[in-house]
């Protein structure tokens, strides 16, 4: 049976903290919550040690997701499975990097979630699609209006990383609503104008552990449900499918997944563009 990178990784999250007693600042615990803290450096560099004392399943490259896990923790994956001399092109200035110049690159780990952005619902199952081919891993500096993106590829089997671009954040297929989300979680007044008459929340039933409760809450309400979103930096998965392709009749919707890695914790948000405006029609935590 597959284990996939993000139930592995909560796997081994879950071994070091209950080995450490780590729990989060305001002293709930890291199950309770999508959590804004980094894990410590030592914590990060025992998960580099727990890999890379184990080999890399040959399954692993069926999805990209349980390949990156390795990837992201492995300084000896990260140098057999980079396209060395690595094409780099920052801003528009072309270069190379060389496997003696190789910096290891962690991606999220530290900051211990992602994010996932689709435009249409029959994305939302690609992350286990096996035609999955190319992927690209975002760091989006919303406050510096920067992006990092990682370009993987798939070839014979193998995904391997293949190139790395840096852009400004309008250079981005998706700046307009990227720019839309960066003043929605950095204004509040502006939040507050870009929900919709009603908004429908999932969550958790309070007088009940094991339900979940569907209901409307009002924009006055808003305060009382708004869950933690981040502000400023945005690690994105992009994926690319011969068997989901995006739809431009379904542009005005997002779907904007934050996923906790160490709790296993999910938010969903669901924007809608309509008359020139995203406003956010549904939350689901």
């Amino acid at each position: 049976m597959r284990v996939s990178f993000f139930t592995l990784l909560a796997l081994v999250f879950t071994t070091l903290f209950v080995a450490t007693g780590c729990t989060e600042k305001n002293g709930s615990s890291s199950s309770d919550t999508l959590s804004t803290d980094t894990l410590p450096t030592d914590t990060v560099d025992s998960i580099s040690r727990m890999v890379a004392e184990t080999a890399m399943p040959r399954t692993a490259d069926e999805l990209f997701d349980d390949f990156f896990f390795n990837f992201a923790a492995s300084k000896k994956v990260q140098l057999s499975r980079t396209l060395f001399p690595l094409k780099m092109e920052k801003f528009g200035k072309a270069s190379v990097i060389e496997k003696n110049k190789w910096k290891t690159e962690h991606f999220f780990m530290k900051q211990g979630y992602y994010t996932l952005i689709f435009n249409n619902k029959r994305s939302l199952s690609i992350m286990k699609d096996t035609a999955v081919n190319e992927v690209t891993v975002e760091h989006i500096a919303m406050t510096r209006g920067t992006v990092k993106q990682w370009h993987f590829i798939r070839n014979n089997g193998l995904w391997n990383l293949s190139d790395i671009r840096m852009i400004t954040l309008k250079q981005h297929g998706d700046s307009e609503f990227l720019s839309f989300y960066q003043k929605f979680v950095s204004d509040t007044k502006f939040q507050q104008e870009s929900l919709s008459e009603t908004v429908t929340f999932t969550g958790p039933d309070p007088e009940d552990d094991f339900s979940t409760m569907t209901g409307e809450i009002l924009p006055e309400q808003w305060p009382m449900f708004a869950p933690w979103l981040p502000s400023e930096t945005i690690y994105n998965i992009v994926y690319s499918s011969p068997t989901h392709k995006s739809s431009k009749k379904e542009t005005n919707v997002r779907f904007f997944l934050i996923r906790g890695i160490a709790n296993g914790l999910q938010t969903d948000l669901t924007f809608v563009k309509n008359g020139g405006r995203w406003k956010l029609k549904k939350i689901t935590t």
